[in-house]
């Protein structure tokens, strides 16, 4: 089943926080974003060698996701092989702040909780 995307913004307070999250839910979404921040425009194969753990699928759904919301902006050049490129469109790169504040925020706790993370 297609999990419910934000369909309004205009509900009670805590519906921006809400609709905000929406955008980069997802397992690796931000580990993509951050990638993209950092290096630029990226080829799929790229980004899936940066991820390793992501199966194509997954990637494939993820940035889906993130170029219907306009996070990314997504380029394909007529030619053979198939060349596809990634990179974050204006309303993507305004998120670089979140994304580099919840860097900072894992690296400074990710002995609080990466045990944990990574047991699973």
């Amino acid at each position: 089943m297609a999990k419910m995307r934000h369909s309004s913004f205009d509900c009670s307070p805590g519906c921006s926080v809400e609709a905000a999250i929406s955008l980069i839910d997802g397992k690796w979404k931000c580990v993509i974003l951050w990638h993209l921040f950092k290096e630029g425009t990226l080829r799929f194969n790229e980004i899936r060698k940066r991820v390793p753990s992501i199966t194509q699928r997954m990637l494939t759904n993820q940035l889906r996701e993130l170029e219907q919301d306009g996070i990314l902006h997504r380029e394909v050049y007529p030619q053979v092989p198939p060349k596809v490129e990634y990179c974050l469109t204006d309303l993507g790169r305004s998120l670089e702040q979140i994304i580099v504040a919840l860097k900072d925020w894992g690296d400074r706790h990710l002995d609080q909780f990466g045990k944990l993370a990574l047991a699973e």
